[in-house]
């Protein structure tokens, strides 16, 4: 049998943090192929980007460590699965599909973190 180990990431490294107003966070996932899925946590609606994956970045990851390289993010108190932008740009309502990850450890923890931040 394959022996299975979890090793859970000890450290997230984030770069950049940025408060945005719900209306540019959507247009920020909505693409003219589709639109990607935004992360919900404990009343927070955000997205982020990873770092490259260079040979340092690499290095960090396996040994537990996470970049992040930017996180747009903006509060909202109730999870909804499919969130919808209403914009004079787009021939009616986009919709965005939000991923509950609140049992997330990492996004828990993030979350805790942006919060003790006061952002």
């Amino acid at each position: 049998m394959v022996k299975v180990s979890f090793e859970p990431v000890k450290e997230l490294v984030i770069h950049e943090v940025l408060e945005v107003d719900y209306e540019d966070l959507m247009r920020e996932r909505i693409t003219p192929t589709g639109s990607a899925p935004l992360y919900w946590c404990n009343g927070v609606l955000f997205t982020f980007a990873s770092m490259p994956f260079t040979d340092n970045v690499i290095k960090d990851y396996l040994e537990g460590r996470i970049h992040w390289a930017e996180v747009h993010y903006t509060r909202m108190k109730q999870y909804s699965p499919v969130l919808t932008l209403e914009d004079e740009h787009y021939s009616g309502a986009q919709k965005v599909r939000a991923i509950d990850t609140s049992r997330s450890a990492l996004h828990r923890d993030f979350i805790k973190w942006l919060d003790s931040t006061s952002r």
